[in-house]
């Protein structure tokens, strides 16, 4: 069995703060055509409705208030910021979801995690599973985990503050996957309030987690489409 690099571990008895969605100023839409909208979501701000009171506020109530055929092809997490896409019309939500499934949609984000990530390109093949006891954390498990994976290629190192700044590829989509594999071989994202320890959680006042780039061939016209949303941090 692999061994992996030892952390101070993040709290599991941490509770969530309230949610405190940040205030309408309006949607940034990066692509609108009669088929698809792609938005550049902010931190803080639930992708679908959650459970539980004051949970209504998200994107895609924000959305369909505007467009309110708007349907979701898939989410970001809560606190994770940047590009997402929303169907207009049911066959465009499947269209694009088969996408998704098959992998031929092509992501990016921008990260900055704490210490030096010395390997300028390595892949992190670590197979993930809800860890139950804690939901809603994820874990890894060689036994009865999925399959996952992740190119990282770093950017720049920061020595002042210890922090590397990494694109990030996942080649698939499962659940906290970056934030996953990012701790367990050393390096944290900073403010993430699930996975990173109280000092590398207080770095940030955000988790610094931004979904950058999207490129896809439109399922309906066949137009290549390649979208940038630049990281806010």
């Amino acid at each position: 069995m692999r061994t992996l690099p030892r952390l101070p571990a993040a709290s599991m008895s941490r509770t969530p703060p309230p949610y405190r969605p940040p205030p309408d100023t309006g949607l940034v839409v990066c692509h609108l055509d009669d088929d698809l909208i792609v938005l550049d979501k902010p931190s803080g701000l639930l992708s679908v409705p959650g459970r539980g009171p004051g949970m209504d506020d998200n994107l895609a109530s924000r959305v369909q208030a505007r467009f309110p055929e708007a349907l979701t092809v898939h989410r970001l997490d809560m606190d994770t910021s940047g590009l997402i896409v929303m169907a207009r019309h049911p066959a465009a939500h499947r269209a694009m979801g088969k996408l998704f499934e098959l992998r031929e949609v092509e992501k990016a984000y921008i990260a900055v995690v704490a210490g030096r990530v010395t390997e300028a390109r390595q892949t992190v093949a670590l197979p993930l599973i809800a860890d139950w006891p804690n939901r809603p954390r994820q874990k890894v498990d060689f036994e009865v985990g999925k399959p996952a994976l992740t190119r990282i290629s770093v950017l720049s190192y920061d020595p002042e503050h210890d922090t590397t700044r990494v694109r990030l590829e996942p080649e698939t989509g499962r659940s906290h996957q970056l934030r996953v594999h990012l701790q367990s071989i050393g390096h944290p994202i900073l403010g993430d309030d699930l996975y990173a320890p109280p000092e590398i959680l207080a770095q940030a006042p955000r988790l610094l987690l931004h979904a950058a780039e999207l490129a896809f061939r439109h399922p309906l016209s066949g137009a290549w489409l390649a979208l940038i949303s630049a990281a806010p941090f």
